[in-house]
């Protein structure tokens, strides 16, 4: 384990919301209309990249090339349309649990999320409040490149103004680890959802739990060893 660290950068969907079951439905039976097909266990795999690098891989599965700019815009809103008649994700449990660790080491707490929702900050301060800053966020709006590539943890670095070296990871997804582990930065995988812990391991993560409750956990330990270092 790292020393004390100084951020602790949260992924969001599978980490501080239980929201991945209502996308894998969204993708899983929106995907038909186009006649692509993509199972909901897939889109699990698939969580952290951008829309249009999701569709595309599922174009060039059936269609043989990348979806035109109108296609990819129609497909996207025909999952959001799926997505939006879910029932609303509920916190994910354990959540709070972890980001309340965090703040008491003194760690700045970032949020770093492939979503592009416009809502998100509301939606993060009703169910965290005073966890989260605006200018402590990466979303799909601030990158170029999502996840895997470390675009989106180099940027909430950048914004915590603090080095890899002193950051840890939270993150629930094979994809969202890549990223994480390219930005050098150490990595904590909550293995929320339906894949093999041997994917999250594969990709790179540092520590594999099972849920967010756990995270809080091993962010106890850093008080705890801090503690003993006094």
């Amino acid at each position: 384990m790292m020393p004390l660290p100084e951020a602790v950068l949260f992924d969001m969907d599978g980490v501080l919301f239980n929201s991945m079951p209502n996308h894998a439905f969204a993708w899983s039976h929106a995907m038909t209309q186009f006649g692509l097909q993509m199972t909901p266990y897939e889109a699990y795999l698939h969580e952290g990249r951008t829309g249009s690098g999701t569709i595309n891989i599922l174009t060039q599965r059936y269609w043989g090339r990348d979806a035109t700019e109108e296609e990819t815009e129609r497909i996207y809103q025909a999952k959001t349309q799926v997505f939006n008649t879910c029932p609303e994700a509920k916190p994910m449990r354990g959540a709070l649990e972890a980001l309340t660790a965090a703040k008491e080491l003194g760690c700045k707490i970032v949020l770093v999320t492939g979503s592009a929702q416009v809502s998100l900050l509301e939606r993060l301060e009703s169910h965290y409040p005073g966890f989260f800053r605006e200018e402590l966020m990466v979303t799909g709006f601030d990158v170029k490149h999502g996840k895997p590539h470390p675009e989106p943890y180099l940027m909430g670095l950048e914004k915590a103004g603090v080095e890899a070296a002193k950051a840890v990871v939270v993150e629930n997804a094979p994809l969202g680890v890549e990223s994480a582990k390219g930005a050098g930065i150490f990595t904590v995988a909550a293995n929320t959802g339906p894949l093999e812990d041997s994917l999250l391991r594969d990709a790179g993560a540092d520590i594999v739990v099972p849920d967010m409750t756990a995270v809080a956990a091993v962010l106890r330990q850093y008080e705890t060893a801090s503690a003993h270092n006094l």
